[in-house]
């Protein structure tokens, strides 16, 4: 099963590609689609669902993932970032009818890392260690790529092969990260 994930944004948004195949995930792509900032937002309108379609052709997936709206303190931001939402939404429900799932950052982040506070760089660090990736374009990209682990973990939690839990002498979440703990301490080491 592929699932794509989208994490939306007005300007930017992130998108993840990836891949289950039994009990093994696997990344397959990940990178950002960029929207014409200098064209009023009535404008990018047209380029954020074409952009959203040319996803969905070139790839195929069987699922899609996306985040849910955060708060945010500008009105004005998190209204551009709902219809933006809305238009990327208008275009996946033309192939994806109930094959949409949708889940919170506070979910994400716990899912990914066992803490549903992490920040960005604590969600990169887990996704470098579960993935062997180094290098994100951005943190809509890094972003969307959890949103696609959190969606594979949450949605199939008995098939998918997590290594074993070792204890590290502190209790952590039940995220990835938890899972990985020996791992990340030993790097830091």
């Amino acid at each position: 099963m592929i699932v794509l994930a989208i994490d939306p944004g007005s300007v930017t948004a992130g998108y993840a590609l990836l891949q289950q195949e039994g009990r093994k995930i696997k990344y397959l792509e990940s990178g950002i689609l960029k929207f014409n900032s200098k064209d009023e937002f009535l404008h990018r309108v047209s380029d954020i669902y074409d952009q959203t379609m040319k996803l969905l052709d070139q790839h195929h997936p069987d699922e899609v993932a996306l985040e849910s709206l955060i708060f945010v303190k500008s009105p004005t931001a998190l209204i551009k970032l709902a219809q933006s939402r809305g238009v990327m939404l208008a275009a996946l429900t033309q192939k994806f009818h109930q094959k949409i799932f949708e889940y919170s950052p506070n979910l994400v982040k716990s899912s990914v890392t066992g803490h549903g506070h992490a920040d960005k760089e604590g969600i990169q660090k887990v996704l470098q260690q579960y993935l062997g990736l180094t290098d994100f374009k951005s943190h809509d990209e890094s972003d969307a790529i959890a949103i696609a682990l959190c969606h594979l973990l949450n949605k199939n939690k008995n098939l998918v092969n997590l290594p074993k839990k070792k204890s590290v002498g502190k209790k952590l979440g039940n995220g990835l990260a938890n899972s990985l703990a020996h791992k990340i301490k030993e790097k830091n080491l």
